[in-house]
Protein backbone atom coordinates (compact mmCIF):
# COMPACT_ATOMS: atom_id res chain seq x y z
CA UNK A 1 0.00 0.00 0.00
CA UNK A 2 1.05 3.58 -0.14
CA UNK A 3 0.21 5.90 2.30
CA UNK A 4 -0.02 9.88 1.25
CA UNK A 5 0.41 12.19 3.96
CA UNK A 6 2.24 15.64 5.34
CA UNK A 7 5.03 16.56 6.62
CA UNK A 8 3.49 17.16 9.99
CA UNK A 9 1.63 13.64 9.87
CA UNK A 10 4.87 11.41 8.55
CA UNK A 11 5.95 10.22 11.93
CA UNK A 12 3.02 9.10 12.82
CA UNK A 13 1.75 7.30 9.90
CA UNK A 14 4.99 5.68 9.62
CA UNK A 15 4.28 4.23 12.61
CA UNK A 16 0.41 3.26 12.57
CA UNK A 17 1.47 2.16 8.87
CA UNK A 18 4.58 -0.25 9.60
CA UNK A 19 5.87 1.45 6.55
CA UNK A 20 9.58 0.13 5.76
CA UNK A 21 10.33 3.46 2.71
CA UNK A 22 9.10 7.09 2.22
CA UNK A 23 9.40 9.65 0.04
CA UNK A 24 9.78 13.15 0.30
CA UNK A 25 9.28 15.50 -1.46
CA UNK A 26 9.73 18.97 -0.16
CA UNK A 27 11.95 22.00 -0.92
CA UNK A 28 13.54 22.73 2.56
CA UNK A 29 14.96 19.10 3.34
CA UNK A 30 15.72 20.48 6.69
CA UNK A 31 12.77 20.41 8.00
CA UNK A 32 12.62 16.72 7.44
CA UNK A 33 13.72 14.28 10.32
CA UNK A 34 13.55 10.86 9.09
CA UNK A 35 11.31 8.28 11.55
CA UNK A 36 13.92 6.31 12.92
CA UNK A 37 12.48 2.66 11.87
CA UNK A 38 13.41 3.90 8.37
CA UNK A 39 16.62 2.51 7.23
CA UNK A 40 19.25 5.94 5.38
CA UNK A 41 18.51 3.31 2.18
CA UNK A 42 15.27 3.49 2.54
CA UNK A 43 14.16 7.21 2.20
CA UNK A 44 14.16 9.09 -0.85
CA UNK A 45 14.36 12.76 -0.60
CA UNK A 46 13.42 15.20 -3.45
CA UNK A 47 14.57 18.68 -2.46
CA UNK A 48 11.56 20.42 -5.31
CA UNK A 49 9.06 23.40 -4.96
CA UNK A 50 5.69 23.11 -5.13
CA UNK A 51 5.29 24.26 -8.67
CA UNK A 52 3.96 23.91 -12.29
CA UNK A 53 6.26 26.19 -14.49
CA UNK A 54 9.98 27.39 -14.06
CA UNK A 55 10.13 30.39 -11.22
CA UNK A 56 13.21 32.36 -10.61
CA UNK A 57 14.77 31.33 -7.10
CA UNK A 58 12.59 28.37 -7.09
CA UNK A 59 13.31 24.49 -7.86
CA UNK A 60 10.92 23.57 -10.30
CA UNK A 61 10.14 19.58 -10.68
CA UNK A 62 11.97 17.88 -13.20
CA UNK A 63 12.38 14.86 -15.19
CA UNK A 64 15.43 13.90 -13.30
CA UNK A 65 13.80 14.36 -9.57
CA UNK A 66 11.03 11.45 -11.57
CA UNK A 67 13.31 9.28 -12.50
CA UNK A 68 14.90 9.03 -8.75
CA UNK A 69 11.60 8.35 -7.50
CA UNK A 70 11.22 5.30 -10.39
CA UNK A 71 14.57 3.91 -9.63
CA UNK A 72 13.25 3.90 -5.82
CA UNK A 73 9.99 2.35 -6.32
CA UNK A 74 11.94 -0.44 -8.63
CA UNK A 75 13.93 -1.81 -5.67
CA UNK A 76 10.80 -1.02 -3.27
CA UNK A 77 9.91 -4.93 -2.88
CA UNK A 78 6.42 -4.25 -1.44
CA UNK A 79 6.45 -6.25 1.90
CA UNK A 80 5.74 -3.36 3.70
CA UNK A 81 4.04 0.08 2.79
CA UNK A 82 5.55 3.16 1.59
CA UNK A 83 4.75 6.65 2.60
CA UNK A 84 4.96 9.27 0.59
CA UNK A 85 4.97 13.14 1.88
CA UNK A 86 5.22 16.68 1.02
CA UNK A 87 4.65 19.74 2.67
CA UNK A 88 1.21 19.67 2.85
CA UNK A 89 0.23 16.07 1.58
CA UNK A 90 -2.04 17.50 -1.41
CA UNK A 91 0.41 18.15 -4.62
CA UNK A 92 3.60 16.65 -5.06
CA UNK A 93 2.62 13.35 -3.14
CA UNK A 94 -0.22 12.98 -4.67
CA UNK A 95 1.64 13.28 -8.17
CA UNK A 96 4.54 11.01 -6.74
CA UNK A 97 2.14 8.17 -5.19
CA UNK A 98 -0.08 8.52 -8.59
CA UNK A 99 3.05 7.64 -10.57
CA UNK A 100 4.17 4.95 -8.22
CA UNK A 101 1.02 3.12 -8.31
CA UNK A 102 1.14 3.36 -12.26
CA UNK A 103 5.01 2.37 -12.27
CA UNK A 104 3.98 -0.83 -10.05
CA UNK A 105 0.65 -1.72 -11.85
CA UNK A 106 1.52 -1.01 -15.88
CA UNK A 107 -1.89 -3.09 -16.06
CA UNK A 108 -4.02 -0.77 -14.24
CA UNK A 109 -5.38 1.93 -16.60
CA UNK A 110 -4.39 5.29 -15.32
CA UNK A 111 -8.44 6.40 -14.97
CA UNK A 112 -8.88 3.79 -12.41
CA UNK A 113 -5.78 4.66 -10.16
CA UNK A 114 -6.84 8.21 -10.55
CA UNK A 115 -10.26 7.42 -9.43
CA UNK A 116 -8.63 5.50 -6.51
CA UNK A 117 -6.90 8.40 -5.59
CA UNK A 118 -10.02 11.07 -5.61
CA UNK A 119 -12.05 8.54 -3.46
CA UNK A 120 -9.18 8.43 -0.93
CA UNK A 121 -8.80 12.08 -1.01
CA UNK A 122 -11.19 15.21 -1.73
CA UNK A 123 -8.06 17.12 -1.57
CA UNK A 124 -5.61 15.54 -3.24
CA UNK A 125 -4.27 17.23 -6.66
CA UNK A 126 -1.40 15.86 -7.67
CA UNK A 127 1.08 18.36 -9.22
CA UNK A 128 0.48 18.17 -13.28
CA UNK A 129 4.73 19.22 -14.34
CA UNK A 130 5.67 16.00 -11.66
CA UNK A 131 2.86 13.88 -13.35
CA UNK A 132 4.15 14.89 -17.14
CA UNK A 133 7.33 13.31 -16.51
CA UNK A 134 6.08 10.28 -14.59
CA UNK A 135 3.67 9.60 -18.19
CA UNK A 136 6.52 10.23 -20.62
CA UNK A 137 9.20 8.18 -18.49
CA UNK A 138 6.70 5.49 -18.20
CA UNK A 139 5.48 5.57 -21.54
CA UNK A 140 1.87 6.12 -20.86
CA UNK A 141 1.05 8.25 -23.95
CA UNK A 142 -0.47 11.74 -22.26
CA UNK A 143 -2.94 9.13 -20.58
CA UNK A 144 -1.51 10.08 -16.90
CA UNK A 145 -1.98 13.59 -17.40
CA UNK A 146 -5.56 13.04 -18.75
CA UNK A 147 -6.52 11.07 -15.98
CA UNK A 148 -5.24 14.18 -13.74
CA UNK A 149 -7.27 16.79 -15.44
CA UNK A 150 -10.11 14.26 -15.60
CA UNK A 151 -10.59 14.22 -11.26
CA UNK A 152 -10.60 17.73 -11.66
CA UNK A 153 -8.93 20.32 -8.67
CA UNK A 154 -8.88 18.97 -5.58
CA UNK A 155 -12.13 20.58 -3.04
CA UNK A 156 -11.35 22.53 0.07
CA UNK A 157 -14.75 23.02 1.10
CA UNK A 158 -14.59 26.70 0.09
CA UNK A 159 -11.81 27.03 2.98
CA UNK A 160 -8.24 27.21 2.92
CA UNK A 161 -6.66 23.94 4.66
CA UNK A 162 -2.81 24.09 5.81
CA UNK A 163 -2.35 19.74 5.08
CA UNK A 164 -5.17 17.32 4.00
CA UNK A 165 -6.07 14.63 5.84
CA UNK A 166 -3.43 11.23 5.34
CA UNK A 167 -5.00 8.57 2.92
CA UNK A 168 -3.40 4.93 1.43
CA UNK A 169 -4.01 4.19 -2.47
CA UNK A 170 -4.18 0.24 -2.44
CA UNK A 171 -1.91 -1.70 -4.68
Amino acid sequence: MIHVCSLSRLHGVVEETGAGHVVTLIKDVTRVRRPQSIREENHLILSLDDIEDDLEGMVAPAETHVADLLRFVDGWKREKPMVVHCFAGISRSTAAAFITACAIQPERSEDEIARAIRAASVTAQPNPRIVKFGDHLLGRKGRMVEAVRAIGKGSFGGTWIEEAEPFVIKI
